[in-house]
């Protein structure tokens, strides 16, 4: 059994740092063009970029305290990937990747307002952006407070950005 390192939990989502072995499982993740339209690259993963974007990230926690993390079910199984990591030198980046059975049943949105609240608890900066592809993905930041900023260049392809700062995140009105 795969010893497992709990970063951040949520009521139906566990946060954990990848193994060096999971490369197979995130080359499952983004093997269709379902999964990666809005990824860089816009193409399937082969094993091979997996295990470099995994390395990446492992590598990305240890200097930084902060990545993109496995995602788990409160039972254990594969849901995809979230969290934040650096996007370029200035700023942090929110993002996720979710297992096409999980699309519509809430778990980007769980997923993005656990990190939210655990990055501003850790004090990692004061805000940090997204550039979501998709209609779905904008609902889940709007929904978590995240504003629209100036587009952003992305691989020299202009995107729309959100950000979120800690002192927006503090004025969000309650729940009623």
């Amino acid at each position: 059994m795969k010893s497992e390192k709990l970063i951040l939990r949520s009521p139906r989502l566990r946060f954990v740092m990848w193994d060096e072995g999971d490369a197979a499982l995130l080359q499952q993740l983004h093997s269709t063009v379902a999964t990666t339209q809005y990824l860089a690259g816009n193409a399937p993963w082969s094993l091979d970029k997996a295990e470099e974007r995994l390395r990446g990230w492992i590598e990305e926690h240890a200097r930084d305290g902060t990545t993109k993390y496995k995602l788990l079910a409160e039972d254990g199984s594969f849901v995809g990937r979230a969290g934040i990591s650096r996007f370029g030198s200035e700023e942090f980046e929110l993002g996720y990747s979710l297992r096409e059975e999980a699309w519509g049943k809430g778990p980007a949105t769980e997923a993005a307002s656990a990190l939210a609240g655990w990055f501003f608890a850790r004090e990692f900066a004061s805000g940090f952006i997204a550039h979501p592809g998709n209609i779905a993905s904008q609902r889940v930041l709007s929904k978590i407070g995240m504003r629209e900023r100036a587009p952003i260049l992305v691989d020299g392809v202009p995107n729309t950005a959100f950000e979120l700062t800690a002192y927006m995140r503090s004025k969000r009105p309650g729940p009623s």
